[in-house]
């Protein structure tokens, strides 16, 4: 066994040397923070969601049998989705998704309301609903749940929401995989204009919704 020579053996480094390396590497992540926040300030602030058209008058059933709707909604925006209640597919995800909503913008509280509009609404009574409601935690106060006339309700979501909905012709009225529509949620603002469509499947897309919901909220007051 051969002997090492004194200059191959390495010196343990000083305390000095670690902790310099440490405070190196918090003045260079300061250093891209300041560069991050001098861009976004060259670029100025981010736009507000674009306005994507008004949405016609509608007024329906809340699941505490008042009616409910733009008029009521006016001045406060809102995040709409579309589901029913016996169904075996996407819409307990869908709705869990929008009861996270809830909460994440808890804080923001009446300002901002969600609303859930049933595409089956020969069987999804108030009474259903608020049963529905209930079963997901919502917040009445914020979170509606609203059924109606089926041909007004077709018109409003897919004429005004330019959503989906439908069932498929010639199948059984028990055939629930019969009943279609879309999974996306809509954000409204106060006034009534859409703001902006967020694929309910998408992490990326739900996380812009809530801050777009945020911002539309400060920004309306």
């Amino acid at each position: 066994m051969s002997a090492e020579s004194p200059s191959s053996l390495q010196a343990p480094r000083p305390r000095n040397f670690r902790r310099s390396l440490l405070w190196a590497g918090v003045v260079v992540a300061s250093l891209g923070l300041v560069v991050m926040t001098a861009r976004e300030l060259a670029m100025g602030p981010t736009p507000p969601p674009p306005k994507l058209g008004a949405l016609p008058d509608f007024t329906f059933t809340r699941q505490d049998g008042q009616p409910w709707g733009l008029k009521q909604l006016h001045g406060r925006p809102f995040v709409a989705n579309f589901i029913f209640t016996r169904c075996p597919t996407v819409c307990p995800v869908f709705t869990q998704k929008m009861a996270r909503l809830q909460e994440s913008t808890a804080t923001l509280g009446p300002r901002l309301q969600l609303v859930s509009f049933s595409v089956d609404p020969a069987y999804d009574t108030p009474e259903k609903l608020a049963e529905y409601g209930q079963k997901y935690r919502a917040d009445f106060t914020r979170w509606s749940f609203l059924t109606g006339d089926y041909a007004q309700l077709k018109d409003t979501i897919v004429q005004g929401f330019k959503i989906s909905m439908g069932r498929e012709p010639g199948a059984p009225e028990d055939d629930l995989l019969s009943i279609f529509h879309g999974t996306h949620f809509v954000l409204v603002d106060g006034a009534g204009d859409i703001r902006g469509y967020y694929d309910s499947a998408d992490p990326e897309a739900t996380a812009r919704l809530e801050k777009d919901a945020h911002r539309l909220t400060r920004d309306e007051g």
